[in-house]
Formats: C-alpha cells, structure tokens, sequence
C-alpha cells in the first residue's frame, strides 16, 4: 500500500516531533549526568589532572621499557582551577551535562534523524539504515575515546606545565578548562564522522575517489594545521593526531570509490528503452 503524501505543513509537524524525542532523550540523559555531577567531574571531566590517569602510565611504561627517563612518570599539576563568580560552578555544571547527554544520546538522535528522512527514500536504502547508524555511531564514539585517551592527556599536560616567565604562574578558569575537553570532543567525534560525510557527497555526485585523489596532499597539510591547532607544538603528538585522521581520509577515498561502482553497477543492471 502506497504511503500517504504528506504536506509540507504535515512535514514540519513531524520534523518538530523528531526534534521534541531527540531533546528530551538528551535532557533526561542529562538529568542522570548532573544527578551524579561529583563523579563525572571528578573521574571523567577532571580526570587529566591525575598523575595516575591511564594515558600517562602508558606513555611512562612505554618510555621506561625502551630505557629513557620520561617526564609522564613524574607528572604534577600544582594548579586548581578557579570559579571566578557564584553561578560559575552549577552553570558549568549544567552546561557539561547536556553535552554529555548529547554524546551518550547521539545514536538514538541519529536514528531519529534516519526516521523523518526514511520515507523519502527508497526501499532499498532504507534497509541500509541500521548500518549507517551503526557506523556513524561507531566512528563518532571511537573520536571521542581518541580525543579523550590521546589528544586531551597531552593537551592538558602541556598547556599545564608551558611558562613563558617564572614571573607568570597557570591559574585556569574551571570555565576555560571544561571547554577545552567538552569542544575537543565533540570537534574530534565530528572529525571522525568524514567517511560517512564522503558517502553522502559521493551518492549525490559532489565528490568523487579522483577529487579526493588529487587534494590528498592538501588535505595533509590542513590536517597538520589542525593538529598543530589542537595539539601541544611538538612533532610527536601532531604526528599521533594526525595518522588516524590520514587514515580516516584513506578510507573515505574507498568509501568514495566503493559507492560509485554500486551506482554504475546499478546502472548497468537497469533495462535499456
């Protein structure tokens, strides 16, 4: 039976539904997140400032076990951060948990999102929707363990312990700190999401495995910018940046390709008139 067409007013009103079930699944996430605030800032948001966080035992075992002395083995972060006015501490409390709530809430957001453009399409791409929000979900959750276990451990180290003058002394805003973790996860989780965005922009015909071909050495020198951008400056860590990133474009140059034998594939099985 053939679907009822739906107006462009009745379009709205079920994009606004969608929107409606998406915010309240990140807002009660959120209420969870900022009911057991403690813990999250202490063992997840502020976790960088451990000497015993996990990346810094791995970088001192890894270094210890090759014989050289590694400042990761005797970290200290001197430093508290500072709430500067009352509202500070509950409004970054707040504001962190409905960040949180929008990354743990992320598949059930894309799938809500599948959902109002499904009937748009057809039959045989809407079987293909599990897969899609499986991946998508996967690679924005593996950049968020990337940014959080790589990027930001180095990160906080550095800016931490960088003094231009012994006369200057590091004394961060908690407000400043927690977007500095809050915005390199989610810029990096976004990051990830390029083989899916390669996808798309195959299917409808803006890209192509040729393009991305001919600017890969462009696009490695805007990920070396990146990562100088968000990375302490030093070679080594804009090189653990930027490989997976490198990889990431590899693979959509695949994807890239993969999409458009399925369509001249497809092409050819079509019945000539």
């Amino acid at each position: 039976m053939a679907e009822k067409e739906m107006s462009f007013l009745d379009h709205l009103e079920e994009l606004r539904w969608h929107l409606v079930r998406s915010f309240a699944a990140i807002f009660i996430l959120a209420i969870i997140i900022f009911a057991n605030i403690n813990f999250v800032f202490n063992d997840i948001l502020l976790a960088h400032l451990k000497p015993d966080f996990a990346t810094y035992k791995f970088f001192c075992n890894v270094f210890s076990s090759i014989g050289i002395d590694s400042s990761f083995c005797n970290i200290k972060f001197k430093q508290t951060l500072q709430a500067l006015n009352p509202t500070q501490q509950l409004m970054t409390g707040i504001w962190s948990s409905l960040i949180l709530g929008f990354v743990l809430a992320f598949p059930y957001v894309l799938w809500e999102f599948w959902r109002f453009i499904a009937p748009g399409l057809h039959s045989s791409e809407r079987k293909k929707s599990r897969g899609f929000i499986f991946t998508s979900s996967l690679l924005f959750f593996l950049g968020i363990l990337f940014s959080y276990y790589v990027i930001l451990p180095m990160s906080v180290y550095f800016f931490y312990n960088f003094e231009i003058s012994d006369a200057i002394e590091n004394n961060f805003k908690l407000e400043a700190y927690i977007n500095l973790i809050t915005n390199t996860l989610l810029g990096v989780a976004v990051f990830f999401e390029l083989p899916v965005v390669i996808f798309f922009l195959t299917k409808i015909g803006l890209v192509t495995p040729e393009f991305l071909k001919k600017y890969r050495k462009h696009a490695l020198v805007v990920v070396l910018i990146l990562s100088a951008i968000i990375t302490p400056p030093d070679m080594a860590s804009q090189i653990i940046v930027s490989v997976p990133i490198m990889i990431l474009y590899e693979l959509s140059i695949h994807v890239s390709k993969f999409v458009l034998k399925k369509q001249q594939k497809n092409v050819s099985k079509s019945p000539r008139v």
